[in-house]
């Protein structure tokens, strides 16, 4: 008969659980945000409450409160930046004509360090100015359709956007307020012994921490580098470039160097040397810092590996979305630790 109760009590369980699995479907976004911020702002819950007088209810609000304020104003000032300078762009591509400088590689043969590299592929190089300006034409072309085309599908995805985060607001809430009580339900179910258990949750929050610090401020800072550089070097829609810059340092392949190289080959193709060599120069330092920034802002928070970051954020994108940047390292981290603490368990019955 026990064993029928069992059997009984975990096939009624998993049936809840896969219903429970497709109620929160839609929200899992949300809900994964909730999470995150929810377990990023504990401390600052906890130090509020204390000074509240042990008020967890009113602290919750409060934080949630200036989440929305906090965010607001710098996301919609960039955000009408952005919608200004894309529009902006669009209007002179369209008015303007780009050309290929004819004389683009003899002029570039007199630099000393590229200039050999530069003459054998004149020399070598079968595409005619012509078909040059063709291939400028038409990456104008097809950059003006993808353009048109995101603007109509982000009018669509901003609705949806507004709905998650005031989800996720609400979420945030009930996260705060509530967030130990339901983290030491799930902790005590946990087949593992005490220390384990302080260990694991030590190594997720110091994961999670490293993962939004190293890779969110790596993403900012070289955003805004590129977008000052843009600036700095008279090309248009700064901040269109430097938010896509930002965006794409995101993922740890190509990066900002996907934005600041068309930089330099549209002032090259301008003949603008000058601003193109320093683009060059700019970008490369921009694309190194990544490499400086990142495993520094990520080990002061905690000892992640950095192969468990790459393949966490490239996987966690594609799995789950952009929250994929912080669960994909975060996984990736908790297994390890878990393998290793079974490992250490057969060390010991042996």
């Amino acid at each position: 008969m026990d064993d029928y109760r069992k059997a009984f009590v975990v096939v009624v369980a998993a049936l809840f659980a896969l219903a429970l699995y497709w109620m929160l479907a839609p929200f899992w976004g949300a809900l994964a945000w909730g999470i995150c911020l929810a377990f990023l702002l504990a401390p600052v819950h906890r130090r509020l409450t204390r000074k509240l007088k042990g008020r967890a209810d009113l602290s919750a609000g409060i934080i949630t409160v200036l989440v929305p304020v906090i965010l607001a104003g710098p996301l919609v000032s960039l955000g009408i930046a952005f919608a200004n300078q894309v529009t902006e762009l669009i209007t002179r591509l369209q008015a303007e004509e780009l050309r290929f400088d004819i004389h683009l590689l003899a002029q570039l043969e007199q630099y000393p360090i590229i200039g050999s590299v530069v003459e054998w592929l004149r020399q070598n190089l079968t595409a005619t100015t012509e078909q040059l300006q063709r291939w400028l034409s038409s990456g104008t072309q097809m950059l003006l359709k993808s353009l048109a085309a995101t603007g109509g599908n982000f009018v669509l995805g901003a609705l949806g956007t507004i709905v998650h985060f005031f989800m996720m607001l609400f979420l945030l809430f009930f996260l705060l307020r509530d967030g130990p009580k339901l983290l030491g339900r799930v902790v005590r179910l946990v087949p593992m012994e005490a220390q384990r258990k302080g260990e694991l949750l030590i190594l997720i929050g110091n994961t999670t921490r490293a993962v939004v610090y190293g890779t969110g401020l790596t993403a900012l800072a070289q955003g805004a580098l590129v977008g000052i550089g843009f600036a700095m070097a008279g090309l248009p829609s700064a901040v269109v470039f430097g938010v896509l810059a930002a965006l794409l340092a995101l993922v740890p392949v190509g990066g900002a160097a996907l934005v600041w190289v068309p930089g330099v080959l549209f002032l090259a193709a301008n003949a603008e040397w000058g601003w193109a060599i320093f683009m060059l120069i700019w970008g490369l330092g921009v694309s190194v810092s990544d490499n400086l920034l990142r495993p520094l802002l990520i080990s002061s928070q905690a000892q992640v590996s950095m192969l468990a970051v790459f393949v966490g954020v490239i996987g966690g994108i594609s799995a789950f979305g952009i929250i994929g940047l912080i669960i994909g390292p975060v996984l990736l981290t908790v297994l390890a630790a878990l393998l290793r603490f079974l490992a250490d368990h057969l060390s010991d019955q042996a």
